[in-house]
């Protein structure tokens, strides 16, 4: 049996700028291409079904694009220490590349793995991480992690030079699968036809990933810094999906932003960029906030869970027409804009008192885009309990913010179109519109369309009561 070299993908999944690949093709072996799908080994953080059925077609479209490369893909299924060594003795391998990660249970499995392989004599290679530098790379000068995210960026700026894409591998020789090792085996795609209108959104893949950007960059990028925030623009560059499965990097857009000449949109646009490296260098050196907040005096803070709160919230039933356009945008497409996220997040954990713990959970099954790093960063920063926060006692109005964001209510009718019938003025808060404008519209609230389950002004005060409480519990020593 000819000695092969194994590629061992995860979260990168494409064949341009990938260390790993482009390595192992340079050995001149046979390369086999490999993903396992090790549900347990994320523990309560499996991908979610919205993620499932990104992955099951990304993995088509990484399987073409490596067959046109002579290295057919392989997929396996269970805990990867085990199948994936097992299946290694059976084809021959002696070396084992993969692009390093900074989720916390891949570097411990990462260990695990090369601890055994190495214990056999073959050889294990980690490369880089699909980030502009390597986590650990930055520091306060009191040599401790950043927990704020604009000295971070201003020491980003300063002392790193991203490093520059890897080029394309050359083609290679591999092994094909036996054909009951499909994609379609690992079972992916859900049973029930929700995510019918996934594929509206955006196609999964490499080079979907890659026309995305450019088309961006061309249309797009000049426009960001005015249009960013309005979501009934779709000017955001909406590569948030391809960026949390590697079908494209940080270096790729960095490399590429470079090369137009940075304006000020896409000078803001690699701003967001940034936001990225800095959720995984938090994630990467505080692990344990991916369950539990930063801030640990929010240990005691007075939430109030309720089921039907959160269930009105979860479909878009809520009553407030900006929350529930975004959450029914998110069901329907597997996506929200990331200002009206914050919305529905702040209203969630704010005017509701519903744990942030709640939310991330939510995004984590519905976002094709779920990433546990930015996911973290994000629900903590709307709950006031992490890096960066925003303080809890701002309190998101989501009615100032529809009519700022979506001032002709354009993004609401689309995504609640029960309100369609209303003038555009009384979208946003269609308890305003007279009677007679009701009446006219035949729309009758209660009926056709909730009541708000908490007024943005009662929510407030719920919020800043549940601060005061917090304080006076941490005062106390409870």
């Amino acid at each position: 049996m000819e000695p092969c070299v194994v590629v061992w993908y995860r979260e990168d999944l494409r064949v341009e700028d990938h260390p790993a690949l482009w390595s192992a093709a340079r050995r001149g072996l046979p390369v086999l291409p490999v993903y396992v799908l090790d549900d347990g080994a994320a523990g309560t953080w499996r991908w979610g079904a919205a993620r499932r059925w990104w992955l099951h077609h990304s993995l088509e479209a990484l399987a073409k694009r490596l067959d046109e490369l002579g290295a057919p893909l392989h997929v396996l299924q269970g805990p990867a220490e085990e199948v994936l060594t097992a299946w290694a003795l059976g084809v021959g391998a002696c070396e084992l590349h993969f692009n390093a990660s900074t989720l916390p249970w891949r570097r411990a499995q990462d260990a695990r793995l090369a601890a055994a392989w190495r214990e056999r004599g073959w050889e294990v290679v980690a490369h880089p991480t699909d980030l502009l530098h390597e986590p650990d790379a930055l520091r306060t000068q009191g040599e401790r992690p950043y927990q704020v995210f604009s000295p971070f960026w201003r020491a980003f700026q300063a002392r790193v030079v991203p490093a520059k894409p890897w080029p394309r591998p050359q083609p290679m020789s591999g092994v094909r699968p036996a054909q009951e090792e499909g994609v379609g085996s690992l079972g992916l795609l859900p049973h029930l036809s929700w995510a019918e209108g996934f594929s509206s959104f955006a196609t999964p893949g490499e080079l979907s990933a890659r026309a995305r950007l450019s088309a961006f960059l061309e249309e797009d990028a000049q426009r960001y810094t005015d249009d960013r925030d309005a979501p009934a623009l779709d000017r955001t560059s909406r590569l948030s999906p391809h960026l949390a499965h590697g079908e494209v990097t940080g270096r790729t857009i960095w490399a590429w932003a470079e090369a137009r000449g940075r304006s000020a949109g896409l000078e803001y646009f690699v701003r967001e960029v940034g936001w990225r490296e800095f959720a995984y260098h938090l994630i990467y050196h505080m692990p344990h906030t991916i369950d539990v907040a930063l801030r640990k005096d929010f240990e005691a803070f007075p939430w109030q869970p309720d089921e039907a709160l959160l269930g009105a919230w979860q479909r878009g039933r809520t009553g407030v027409p900006l929350v529930d356009a975004g959450m029914r945008q998110l069901w329907a497409t597997g996506w929200m804009h990331n200002r009206v996220r914050m919305v529905v997040a702040s209203y969630l954990v704010k005017h509701l008192l519903q744990p942030w713990q709640e939310g991330a959970r939510w995004f984590w099954d519905t976002l094709v885009d779920a990433d546990l790093a930015n996911n973290t960063l994000g629900w903590q920063w709307a709950a006031g309990c992490g890096a960066d926060a925003a303080p809890y006692f701002r309190v998101f109005n989501p009615v100032l913010q529809a009519r700022k964001v979506d001032p002709e209510g354009a993004y609401i009718a689309r995504w609640v179109p029960e309100l369609a019938v209303l003038p555009a003025p009384f979208r946003a808060a269609p308890w305003d519109a007279p009677p007679l404008v009701l009446a006219e519209a035949g729309l009758r609230l209660g009926e056709h369309y909730p009541l708000p389950v908490v007024q943005h002004e009662e929510g407030r005060k719920r919020a800043l009561a549940a601060l005061e409480c917090l304080r006076a519990r941490v005062a106390g020593g409870r």
